[in-house]
């Protein structure tokens, strides 16, 4: 088994991937109502609700994840708090080392949704 996506519903597609075009450095790709950014290992889409409502009824929500984060493994947290604060105004936890060795920050995309840039530690050998 792979974990291939992860998709998040919207009411503003465009204004969506506009700021994960701009967090990630990646073109989305698609259209007004769908679109992807093709991450390696895995994609992100974003989709419409009328979109997700047209193919899988009414029990998927825009903007109301308040259980999953989306996790960001990147070279440098601070480096990239510096880079993303321009655009980036809901923040859940400045950059902090945490207990496990990771440096680690949390914030909020437009919709809501928690997003964490992590460094792992440095390995020692």
């Amino acid at each position: 088994m792979k974990l291939a996506y992860t998709r998040l519903v919207t009411g503003d597609v465009p204004a969506l991937a506009r700021f994960y075009g701009r967090l990630t450095g990646l073109t989305p790709i698609g259209s007004e109502v769908y679109v992807e950014l093709r991450l390696p290992g895995a994609y992100l889409a974003i989709c419409s609700r009328q979109i997700a409502d047209d193919m899988h009824g009414h029990g998927l929500k825009a903007a109301a994840n308040a259980s999953a984060i989306l996790e960001f493994q990147v070279d440098d947290v601070d480096a990239e708090h510096a880079r993303i604060s321009e655009f980036v105004t809901d923040w859940i936890q400045e950059p902090k080392d945490m207990p496990w060795g990771n440096r680690s920050m949390l914030f909020r995309d437009p919709d809501g949704t928690p997003i964490n840039f992590f460094t792992p530690p440095k390995s020692s050998t």
